[in-house]
């Protein structure tokens, strides 16, 4: 006969664990997940279903830029753009201002300059009027150009696609790499041909910068280097001028050419009292943008001319590129001057990452790390961390819960000071989920990073061309104390599809800003709503294999008690596993979670007049349960738009039977 009802309270905490045998997880980590997924260990107690994201601008990053007609006249199903960066694509669809219609471009029907800035398309159907001169041509959106960087500035998200870089408050995008090279006016009237004269120049314009010129029709590229003096210069350019122009006619520079431009990596920094951007993408020359001046610098270094990686230290601009450190002057954003502070730092390997910390620059790379102390150049000195460990995967370097967590040979590793002046600790945090760490790195081909810091949070995003979003994954990990790896509790992710990533606290907006971009074209800001964009959340969480007090002596199971911390309604399911769910062994049936029914009435789930206002929401879910065998364990399952609650504890109600 069965003895009387016994209760094994378990606490949930601890986060996903993996690198343990079932058994052992079920008797000393009881509270820890074999499968957690879109759950987040909360620094509030429990695990946390995590919040979803929305889109910043319901408006798409245009995909080629801001081209325009070149010359009017044209018509039939021919048709020549200008001021467009990258080529179009056979299949591509557009409007065309003042031109009814949509048109769509014919197979092998793109010619396209990249000298010039010019495509000649063939289009699928005859214009339906003569376009004007420049008029704006939109193509719808497309799904298969990368963004390439992201950053929050000013309010504002600035993003790079395809040749351009662009920023939005959330209500349509503005194109922000237009030079400035002051008031340029035509030097001479009766100009023809393929060159032309202008003055008050106050920097150099650059080969494949585009401009129009006032009174004549078409877009101008420069096709050669200049050389300014005197504030004026003769540029070549293409095409040649459709009419001469006047006498100190406007010069309007419309882009300056970012096409070669990969992935971009930012620094923010104040040396003027505004707040400014320096931004690089590994192949053009760095720029730093104010909210206002787009300035390209193209007089760096050659050593500066391509970096890939940007911060601010000690009131300089460090840039990184290859195995080159090179700096401003202090406070001086483009003068790399050695006479008045400049300076270049050879390190051992090539740098994947720069980040300060605790008044030093780190300075990682795939198998070194050094730091950087002092205040100029004077007193800077190189000294080693590590010569045998490194971060192997740019945008891994987050500083978390004043820790710096990186993407290591090993998984994730703490970078950490230790009580000893001038030590730190390297441990590997990710231990506890080795193979999850392992599939993440192994089945991607990029990867992002943020930190949530009203959550102690290090998120890791995967990104490989051939996901989706429902396959795209990472991990993500809650400080719960700090300068230990222990401390860190782990889950997983799916369904965030994220190829760069940026997160800050903003004053501006008095709340943390997390924002993310992949290859659809859209921005999306994290930690916004209830759905993956519309899409449901599907959330997993497995509790170890419980042996209760005995894993030898067979238990009968009689109820299950869950207990949550709901901000809504919520919908689930959960699953008994008996006995390591090996074969042939009978299994219960799923068992729903529901409280949508409840006597509270939850906005967008009850109606007018049929919900109760002022009800109590349902914190506890008594499940009745059938079945024995010597171990047990609960798989739940969420799929729902509902909004965000905790799973705190659980309770399951037995009787002890004989041995067998």
């Amino acid at each position: 006969m069965p003895t009387a009802w016994e209760t094994f309270p378990v606490e949930v905490k601890g986060g996903l664990v993996t690198n343990v045998s079932p058994l052992q997880q079920g008797i000393n980590m009881p509270g820890s997940a074999r499968r957690l997924i879109n759950f987040e260990p909360s620094i509030e107690g429990g695990y946390r279903r995590i919040q979803g994201f929305t889109e910043f601008d319901t408006a798409h990053i245009p995909p080629y830029g801001e081209p325009v007609v070149q010359g009017s006249g044209q018509s039939g199903t021919t048709l020549t753009l200008a001021n467009i960066f990258i080529s179009p694509e056979d299949g591509d669809t557009f409007t065309i201002a003042g031109v009814t219609g949509t048109y769509t471009i014919g197979t092998s029907g793109v010619s396209y300059s990249s000298a010039n800035k010019t495509a000649t398309l063939t289009l699928t159907s005859s214009l339906d009027s003569s376009p004007a001169d420049k008029a704006a041509v939109t193509f719808t959106n497309r799904t298969s150009d990368l963004v390439e960087g992201i950053i929050y500035f000013k309010q504002k998200a600035v993003v790079y696609r395809n040749a351009d870089l662009w920023e939005s408050s959330g209500s349509g995008w503005t194109r922000i790499n237009v030079p400035s090279y002051g008031t340029v006016l035509v030097n001479g009237g009766s100009q023809t041909g393929t060159s032309l004269a202008v003055d008050g120049l106050t920097a150099t314009p650059q080969n494949g910068d585009t401009f129009t010129v006032a009174g004549i029709e078409k877009v101008y590229t420069i096709t050669s280097a200049v050389t300014v003096s005197s504030g004026g210069a003769t540029i070549t350019i293409s095409p040649a001028l459709a009419s001469s122009p006047a006498d100190n006619a406007a010069v309007t520079f419309l882009s300056t050419d970012r096409s070669s431009g990969g992935k971009h990596r930012f620094a923010r920094y104040n040396y003027t009292g505004s707040s400014t951007i320096s931004g690089v993408d590994g192949s053009n020359a760095p720029f730093i943008y104010d909210g206002t001046t787009f300035t390209v610098l193209d007089d760096a270094p050659s050593e500066v001319i391509g970096a890939k990686h940007v911060v601010e230290f000690k009131n300089h601009t460090f840039y990184g590129k290859d195995n080159k450190l090179t700096f401003t002057i202090p406070y001086g954003e483009t003068d790399f001057s050695a006479a008045l502070g400049g300076g270049v730092i050879s390190l051992p390997h090539e740098i994947t990452g720069l980040i300060v910390f605790r008044e030093q620059l780190i300075i990682f790379s795939r198998s070194k790390i050094h730091r950087l102390t002092g205040n100029t150049v004077s007193d800077f000195t190189l000294q080693p961390i590590s010569l045998d460990i490194g971060c192997v995967q740019e945008d891994t370097i987050q500083e978390v819960g004043g820790d710096i967590a990186f993407l290591g040979p090993d998984g994730v590793r703490l970078l950490s000071a230790t009580d000893r002046i001038g030590d730190f600790g390297l441990a590997v945090a990710s231990r506890v989920i080795q193979s999850e760490v392992n599939t993440l790195v192994s089945g991607n081909t990029s990867f992002s990073s943020c930190v949530i810091r009203s959550k102690n949070q290090y998120r890791l995003f995967g990104y490989a061309a051939s996901k989706t979003q429902d396959t795209a994954a990472g991990v993500l990990a809650t400080q719960f104390a700090d300068q230990t790896a222990q401390g860190m509790a782990w889950s997983e992710l799916r369904g965030i599809m994220a190829y760069v990533a940026d997160s800050v606290y903003s004053t501006a907006d008095a709340e943390e800003v997390v924002l993310f971009a992949n290859r659809d074209g859209y921005v999306y800001r994290m930690e916004s709503g209830n759905s993956f964009n519309g899409s449901n959340i599907g959330a997993y969480y497995s509790t170890p294999y419980f042996a209760v007090n005995d894993p030898r002596l067979r238990k009968t199971f009689y109820k299950l008690t869950t207990y949550v911390d709901p901000e809504g309604s919520i919908t689930g399911a959960v699953t008994p596993k008996l006995d390591f769910d090996q074969e042939n062994t009978v299994q219960p049936p799923s068992i729903g979670i529901s409280n949508t029914t409840a006597t509270a009435a939850f906005y967008g789930v009850s109606s007018f007049g049929t919900g109760t206002y002022g009800g109590k929401l349902k914190y506890t879910f008594n499940n009745q349960l059938i079945g024995s065998g010597l171990t047990v364990s609960f798989q739940y399952f969420f799929d729902s738009t509902d909004p965000p609650f905790s799973l705190d504890a659980i309770t399951v109600e037995y009787a002890t039977n004989d041995r067998q």
